[in-house]
């Protein structure tokens, strides 16, 4: 290990530019001759659209063109899609409704774009966005998943009748029936999973350019996965061939999930450049973020959990209802379905699962994966479940749990997955040590001497990601593969270019990468450089999210480095006449074993390009490309331990600890993996104390500012206590995990269970505001 190399604390090396204000986003592009981009957007959740009149509009100062969406239509730029396909348990396929970058006919939610302004500046196409005249005939509106379903519903898409999307079901049925049939002991519960807007620091932005003399397109977009951007846009979006169209998506300031998808803003830019024969650009501004980001979670879900007489778990049935919006989204099909069910075994060794999964359309934004993708939600549905279980059986959640863990591996779930390697007692005991477990009731008398209400919570979490291989997802629904490639270009100087389809948009990739580099050829981690986000410089790659830079991103840096340094140590051994097998690379140099004979890395990098002595029949230079499909998912897990007081006169909670312990198995950089851990754990304490977006019965968003929408700050913060378990994955050659998700996954039932813990009423919802909190402590009295 070196001190550059895995498992070194290196600071990041993308940090500089970041904090010196040099990063290079979307926004910051600016070519020759661009103009500004400003959307029209419909102010009702949902309306026929009559009429619409650009007229005004078109003669207002500065204004190139006002475009609407029959124009786009007459183009034929089609329809945004979903893009893994579910099919309903009596084999009928989802229904799709449609959706078009620029309403047509009718508008299904607040914020739905019908027309967009091109003008010489941002002002201008502000002021002439509010000339054009849209003539609206109101429809009846639906925000509630669970009122979607009912008779009578407004219908939001002719192809789902009563808003069903698709009525979807695994596991077994009649097994999970009769577990609960036979149980000594059944905890029925009632979860909701609030939803919640991504608000990534960076708002979703886009630049299209259209050179007509080369009859191409470029697009800087604020996205995850570039390749997979351009892929959609020219296959089924029709705004241009493949090889006509670059994606370029540059510093990327946090994603969480919503920027992988494609949004009609990307393909709206890019016709209306060819359309004006001007560049356009458009920026979000926060309202507009508000409204038109993909949100996240947002289940209505009822569980059954069987015991027998010994509290073991023999069975569980879940019915869950989720809201996907308006529109069916990227990948909004797979959330609720395959990231989700498939996880509701959690760290137990449960016999018999059966979950039912309904998806409904509602008028409101369209809903997709945000950070942790159907983890959190299963994960929080298990959790809480599970220590409302140990509360009616009278037992410790911490033994409860410890009696129902999965000890032997691998482990098959009745839902799918495969476990390959896992040590959940070892994170249990680390967190209970780590939180003073046994000394809580100590604290819990003081604080009540205080006049405070101490409560503490636990969470077991467990998610699989390094979203792969690819023959699997194809089998279930999923429209394109998720391997990852990598090239790992030598130059003739021996400095080194790894060219990923990776993205980064604050996970450190460029100094984690460069990390498996230095220490693999010794080389300094300065004289390393990581490409990404660029798919005229990089092979198809399919992006970030998921936690699976590292697993499989990384496993193709690897790969591709294997390649490199066989080629490497066939040059060194033709140059220092000794055997291949002997040659070794330390400390940037290729050496003879058990001899003085070295050649320094650089040396040999020139002979590659040099070529004037090499091996016969070898090509020259020194650049190998792999691509990886790994076997499995990884299955990061942990245990996190939350300690609150709860103010009963007010219902203000303080987080006096947070203990985190995750098995992320080998870690390439621990600092940048603890900050990972770090912002998770803030963001599921945003959601369970904070965080919720709120629409009023006329689909209006009542959350559309930081007025409104409560994020978490400082001060509601602790301090986190982490640690870090290790059972290396057998399914990658690096033994990695994902690591990205995990705090977003398990903190949010840890402080909904040290809550209601404190309060000592179970049935609280998240957020768990101070008014919610009061009341439901109220109730307990």
């Amino acid at each position: 290990m070196g001190v550059e190399g895995v498992g070194a604390r290196v600071a990041r090396k993308e940090d500089r530019r970041f904090l010196t204000g040099k990063g290079r986003y979307t926004d910051d592009m600016v070519v020759p001759g661009m103009k500004y981009g400003y959307f029209v957007r419909s102010p009702h959740a949902h309306a026929k659209i009559k009429s619409i009149d650009t007229s005004t509009a078109k003669t207002m100062p500065g204004v190139i063109d006002v475009l609407d969406g029959k124009q786009l239509l007459a183009d034929g730029i089609g329809n945004l899609i979903c893009g893994w396909m579910i099919h309903s348990k009596d084999g009928s396929p989802m229904k799709m409704g449609a959706w078009r970058p620029l309403a047509v006919e009718t508008v299904r939610y607040v914020g739905d774009a019908v027309a967009i302004v091109v003008a010489d500046s941002l002002g201008e196409a502000r002021d002439a966005a509010e000339a054009v005249v849209v003539d609206y005939e109101e429809l009846p509106t639906v925000i509630e998943a669970v009122d979607a379903l009912k008779p009578g519903a407004p219908q939001i898409h002719p192809e789902a009748a009563d808003n069903l999307i698709f009525d979807w079901e695994i596991g077994d049925a009649a097994a999970a029936d009769q577990a609960i049939a036979e149980a000594a002991h059944v905890t029925e519960v009632d979860i909701v999973n609030n939803r919640l807007s991504p608000n990534a620091m960076e708002p979703r932005a886009t630049l299209g350019i259209y050179d007509a003399g080369e009859d191409h397109f470029t697009c800087y977009t604020t996205s995850q996965n570039p390749h997979l951007a351009r892929l959609v846009m020219s296959a089924f979006y029709n705004v241009a061939p493949e090889n006509k169209l670059r994606v370029i998506a540059p510093d990327v300031g946090g994603g969480f999930g919503s920027k992988i998808y494609i949004y009609p803003e990307e393909v709206i830019c890019l016709w209306a450049s060819k359309k004006t024969g001007v560049p356009v650009k458009w920026t979000a501004d926060r309202t507009e973020a508000f409204l038109t980001d993909a949100h996240g979670r947002d289940h209505v879900s009822k569980v059954k959990m069987a015991f027998d007489k010994d509290h073991r778990i023999i069975g569980l049935k879940v019915d869950t209802i989720a809201n996907l919006g308006a529109y069916m989204s990227l990948f909004s099909s797979c959330v609720p379905t395959y990231l989700y069910a498939t996880l509701l075994s959690g760290q137990y060794d449960i016999p018999a699962i059966h979950a039912n999964v309904r998806t409904v359309y509602t008028n409101t934004a369209p809903v997709d994966a945000y950070r942790g993708a159907g983890r959190p939600e299963a994960t929080y549905l298990l959790e809480r479940t599970m220590e409302t279980a140990a509360r009616e059986l009278g037992v410790s959640p911490a033994e409860l749990r410890r009696k129902n863990f999965i000890r032997v591996f691998p482990h098959q779930t009745p839902v799918i997955l495969n476990y390959d390697a896992g040590d959940y007692e070892a994170s249990l005991d680390a967190a209970m040590q780590a939180a003073d477990w046994n000394g809580f009731a100590a604290r819990k008398a003081e604080a009540e001497r205080r006049g405070m209400k101490r409560g503490i919570g636990m969470s077991c979490y467990i998610e699989a990601c390094g979203l792969a291989p690819s023959q699997a997802v194809g089998s279930l629904g999923a429209g394109v593969g998720l391997w990852e490639s990598a090239e790992v270009r030598v130059n003739a100087v021996g400095t080194v270019e790894v060219l990923t389809g990776s993205h980064s948009h604050g996970q450190g990739h460029e100094t984690t990468f460069a990390q498996l580099v230095a220490g693999r050829l010794g080389v300094p981690i300065d004289s390393i450089s990581i490409v990404h986000g660029d798919t005229d410089k990089v092979q198809m790659g399919m992006g970030t999210y998921g936690s699976r830079s590292g697993a499989v991103g990384m496993s193709a840096v690897a790969k591709a480095l294997d390649k490199v340094e066989a080629k490497a140590k066939k040059i060194a051994a033709h140059l220092m006449e000794a055997d291949e097998s002997d040659i070794v690379i330390e400390n940037g140099e290729l050496k003879v074993a058990g001899t003085d004979k070295t050649l320094p890395w650089f040396q040999v990098a020139l002979a590659a390009y040099t070529a004037h002595n090499l091996p016969a029949g070898m090509e020259p230079g020194l650049k190998e490309t792999a691509f990886y499909d790994p076997s499995n998912f990884t299955f990061p897990a942990g245990c996190y331990i939350c300690e609150v007081e709860v103010d009963p006169e007010t219902g203000t909670t303080e987080i006096i600890q947070f203990v985190a312990a995750d098995d992320f198995g080998n870690i390439i950089n621990p600092m940048i993996v603890e900050g990972q851990v770090h912002g998770g754990i803030a963001q599921g304490i945003g959601q369970a104390l904070l965080e919720g977006v709120h629409y009023d019965e006329n689909g209006q968003l009542l959350t559309a500012s930081y007025m409104d929408y409560a994020m978490p700050r400082a001060a509601d913060l602790p301090s986190f206590k982490i640690s870090h378990q290790n059972t290396p994955c057998p399914s990658n050659p690096l033994g990695i995990k994902g690591c990205g998700e995990a705090g977003a996954i398990g903190s949010p039932p840890a402080l909904m269970n040290a809550i209601t813990d404190a309060i000592g009423n179970n049935m609280l919802t998240m957020p768990a505001t101070p008014q919610k909190v009061w009341m439901a402590a109220q109730a307990t009295h």
